[in-house]
């Protein structure tokens, strides 16, 4: 083997490596690694490959449940069973490095990646869903990237031809420079159809499909674990170029030759390329392969033995062939018209052997470079940051209550994070599938009907990041309790999670700690919900010498099912007259709220008041109500508070409200606090008394608030203007910032 380029340990740590990585990577060798050796190590242990600050406390995490069959870890997605031969494949995972410094692409890639994921397993993609953290929308950079990310995302995903269903946007200046663009797909597939990421089979050959190799996205996995500094620019190359069209060839193609019975093993090209490919399903099958990359199909000439094994190109595949069948996987790929390429075999070595023109270029142990083989694993230093217990001093009685609370609403209307994201889901096709049940009736979380069944997925993208940096702990757990609830107010069923968990650098240890609390919170929540966690990716190192870290941003993914689709539930007021009821109770409490962030502009707080166990109850008492047809709609209490709830509802129907506060209460902790475990919920009168009788049975607390109107916003027989007048505002806030 060529080993006149041998390295050193400032070859290693220029590649993102420790130097006691660089040590043991010489112990596994029993050598010193050459350029192309090296590089291998520093992707695949790369945070990004190889979770080694994460993964062991992601083994805490929840994994089993009735209904999982692929847990997390197994697959490159999670898969749950949804009754009657169906399944359901979904995950989501974040772009935040190549779209903070190309937004368009990033994103884009971001989208196409994860649809990969799934029909990678032999599911066909059914939704998309994004959840979205920018800096201030009044800055010009901030309009560059959110302009950029959302095209992106647009652009990939129509043309692909999967509806993007539901998402979140936030903004605070701590994502000024690290904006977090996190993107999930769900898709649908019989149980005995799917297809293993796994390779197996003496002499069986491995092909590489779809699209050529070019030098896009090279060290991409290293790139994203790193923090973004002025000189991120140069890693221009790092951010890959998407094609969506390709793509949905890609799609069809897939599924098709699954259907063969050919296919040993697959697995898609995302982060490390060919070589996180061959590794991970050479490990899994307990194997090893034999590639040559001068077989690799390029778009760019004399690319070098490690510009081909870490490309991250986009719309490629690894498939594993029973020997014997090649003629009918490459009709299949023929007739989409897409390279279908025999690159290499299986061996019996359990190592990766990789030549070019004959040569031996790298030889390495598959095992040694991934998750659970000999990648490495750290326990990381974690500390309480002095800023926690400042929080917890926080007085609302220190808080002097507005005179004018209609001047609140109104300011709270016209905030970003409040008012409609129409101007970025105008920009999604939501309809295409004709599946989509909620694109034209809102809901708290979005609801896809599964063809051709009397079921429907219900999907929710949820963390407020300023609850989890108030407390990452019972943040976290409020990321989880909200995902379930607007699950649970859609009319549906809580089934399992994955979850995108942003934070900044792990060698930090108050940002460790935040980690830490943040799986606490999630591992408890889900544990009550019994909603397993399937999987996901955690994102380090979303921090930047100026700004910092960004808040912890453990993003909640959750899949609930409608097994009956007459369980639909909208979110929308339907008549006036009708009864309002708070399931759920209020409580003296403003912490964390958008409220006391941007109108009192405190963020010295805790999270909003929160129990788990209240929190859970209550959700059962609203699934009753749904199924026995009782209530007319319901919606969550969230950001904003009651008052915001209220308005969502009104809006649709151009209908009103008029209600009376809880003299227990301060009024603006009434209106505006963020209290969790509430549910705004709309009664006809002649149900009341059935309505009363199944609430009295059960122990969660509830509340008549006042009646639905025609159109006037009223709270103590005070005027808060018209719903027309509001819905004018909150319509155009963000067209108002970022133009049509």
């Amino acid at each position: 083997m060529e080993n006149s380029h041998l390295t050193t340990v400032e070859t290693a740590k220029d590649l993102g490596l420790l130097p006691e990585e660089f040590d043991r990577i010489k112990e596994i060798l029993g050598r010193t690694p050459n350029f192309t050796e090296l590089s291998i190590f520093s992707v695949m242990w790369s945070e990004h490959c190889s979770y080694k600050n994460s993964i062991t406390w992601l083994k805490t995490l929840p994994k089993d449940g009735p209904r999982m069959l692929a847990k997390a870890g197994e697959e490159n997605a999670g898969m749950v069973d949804l009754g009657d031969d169906i399944a359901c494949v979904f995950k989501i995972e974040s772009h935040n490095h190549p779209s903070a410094l190309e937004p368009y692409q990033g994103a884009a890639t971001g989208v196409g990646g994860i649809n990969r994921d799934i029909f990678t397993m032999g599911a066909r993609p059914i939704a998309q869903l994004n959840s979205l953290r920018f800096g201030d929308p009044e800055q010009e950079r901030t309009k560059w990237l959110i302009k950029g990310v959302v095209k992106g995302i647009g652009h990939y995903g129509n043309a692909f031809g999967i509806p993007t269903v539901g998402g979140e946007l936030f903004f605070d200046e701590c994502y000024t420079v690290n904006p977090l663009v996190n993107a999930m797909s769900a898709g649908i597939v019989k149980p005995g159809e799917t297809v293993s990421a796994t390779s197996y089979g003496v002499g069986n050959p491995v092909y590489i499909v779809g699209s050529a190799t070019g030098k896009d996205g090279i060290h991409g996995a290293a790139f994203a674990s790193k923090n973004i500094t002025e000189d991120s620019i140069n890693d221009l190359p790092a951010v890959q170029v998407g094609d969506p069209f390709q793509e949905k060839l890609l799609l069809e193609a897939t599924l098709e030759v699954i259907k063969t019975g050919a296919v040993v093993g697959m697995q898609d090209m995302g982060a490390a390329g060919i070589i996180c490919s061959n590794s991970e399903m050479s490990a899994k099958g307990e194997h090893g392969m034999k590639i040559n990359l001068d077989l690799v199909p390029v778009r760019q000439e004399n690319m070098k033995p490690f510009e081909i094994l870490l490309s991250e190109s986009q719309e490629r595949m690894l498939i594993v062939v029973e020997k014997g069948r090649e003629k009918e996987v490459e009709a299949v790929f023929d007739k989409w018209d897409l390279n279908c390429a025999i690159i290499g075999e299986v061996t019996d070595t359990k190592r990766l052997h990789y030549y070019m023109n004959g040569e031996l270029v790298a030889d390495v142990p598959a095992d040694d470079l991934v998750l659970g083989g000999g990648a490495p694993v750290y326990k990381r230093e974690f500390k309480e940051p002095a800023y926690y217990q400042e929080n917890l001093k926080f007085n609302i009685d220190d808080i002097k209550e507005p005179s004018d609370l209609k001047a609140v609403a109104d300011h709270l209307i016209s905030h970003p994070n409040i008012a409609s994201k129409r101007w970025v889901t105008d920009q999604y096709d939501s309809m295409v599938g004709t599946a989509t049940m909620t694109t034209n009736r809102p809901s708290d979380a979005a609801v896809v009907s599964v063809k051709g069944t009397d079921k429907a997925i219900a999907l929710s993208v949820d963390c407020n990041s300023r609850y989890v940096y108030a407390d990452p702990e019972k943040g976290c757990a409020i990321a989880v309790a909200e995902a379930a609830r607007n699950i649970t107010c859609a009319g549906g069923e809580p089934v399992a999670i994955t979850n995108c968990l942003n934070f900044g650098n792990p060698y930090v240890p108050e940002v460790y700690w935040q980690f830490v609390g943040a799986i606490k919170g999630m591992g408890a929540a889900c544990t009550k919900f019994e909603t397993p966690v399937t999987g996901g990716n955690v994102s380090f190192y979303n921090q930047s010498s100026d700004e910092g870290p960004v808040f912890p941003t453990p993003t909640i993914g959750m899949l609930g099912v409608l097994d009956d689709l007459s369980t639909f539930m909208t979110s929308d007021f339907k008549q006036a007259g009708d009864l309002i009821y708070m399931v759920g109770e209020s409580v003296n409490d403003i912490s964390s709220s958008q409220y006391l962030a941007s109108y009192h502009k405190i963020t010295a707080c805790p999270a909003p008041h929160f129990d788990l166990d209240k929190e859970y109850a209550m959700h059962q008492v609203i699934k009753q109500l749904i199924r026995q047809n009782l209530i007319q709609s319901a919606h969550d209490v969230s950001d904003g508070g009651l008052y915001i709830a209220l308005l969502e509802s009104s809006m649709p129907n151009g209908l009103g409200f008029e209600i009376e506060s809880d003299s227990g209460v301060r009024k603006d902790a009434f209106l505006f606090g963020e209290a969790q475990g509430r549910v705004v919920v709309s009664v006809k009168v002649e149900q009341q008394e059935e309505f009363i009788e199944l609430l009295a049975t059960s122990e969660t607390e509830f509340s008549l608030l006042g009646k639905v109107s025609s159109g006037n916003l009223n709270v103590d027989e005070i005027s808060f203007g018209s719903v027309n007048d509001s819905q004018s505002i909150y319509n155009n806030v963000l067209h108002n910032i970022l133009g049509e």
